[in-house]
């Protein structure tokens, strides 16, 4: 009887630790959507009015309340998130900090 229990208890303990598992790997994965086309360089453009100049490393749809977001590296080595409305208008930036230097060791979520 003590091993039936003690095989249920691992059972059971094993299937947490493989849906704990599968529950971290969905959510640390990159789910966001790149965009593409006239929208891409619609949004791209709006960024690189916004900052002056710099590159395009990243792009995405619907990220922090804005209908698209776009990182720029700016020429002092700083990155910047550009947030757009649907009209491709600027509606925010902010320093992103998702870097190698970031100290959380995550993304902001």
């Amino acid at each position: 009887m003590k091993k039936r229990v003690a095989i249920v208890a691992a059972v059971v303990l094993a299937l947490g630790a493989v849906t704990g598992g599968i529950a971290i790997a969905g959510g640390a994965g990159d789910d966001d959507k790149p965009l593409t086309g006239s929208s891409l360089d619609r949004a791209s453009d709006a960024a690189l009015k916004h900052t002056g100049g710099g590159k395009v490393i990243e792009t995405e749809v619907g990220d922090d309340g804005a209908a698209y977001g776009v990182e720029v590296r700016l020429d002092d080595g700083r990155v910047v998130e550009v947030n757009l409305n649907s009209d491709f208008g600027v509606i925010g930036q902010e320093a992103d900090d998702d870097g190698a230097n970031d100290k959380d060791e995550q993304g902001d979520e």
